[in-house]
């Protein structure tokens, strides 16, 4: 499963999000139109911790990142991605 889909089966399985994964668009407010509260972005920021192997920081866990599977999925994978090697290139 790609990082789209995996947030969206958290969302339904996880914070019981009563609309099925696959009409969960992209850019569907997780506020407003998935109805996610305080709670559920917690446990939604655990949830893709565990799925995704992140540590997802403070300064990470704001409204810009957690405002639909777009940008949680962009914070996701830029959390993914590898580090450049900076030892040894001197």
């Amino acid at each position: 499963m790609n990082i789209e889909t995996t947030i969206a089966h958290i969302l339904v399985d996880d914070l019981f999000v009563e609309v099925p994964p696959s009409q969960i668009g992209p850019d569907d407010s997780l506020r407003d139109v998935l109805g996610v509260d305080s709670l559920g972005f917690t446990e939604l920021r655990a949830q893709c911790e565990h799925a995704f192997d992140i540590t997802i920081s403070d300064e990470d866990f704001v409204p810009e990142h957690f405002s639909s599977i777009r940008t949680l999925t962009n914070l996701v994978a830029g959390l993914r991605a590898p580090l450049p090697d900076t030892a040894g290139n001197r």
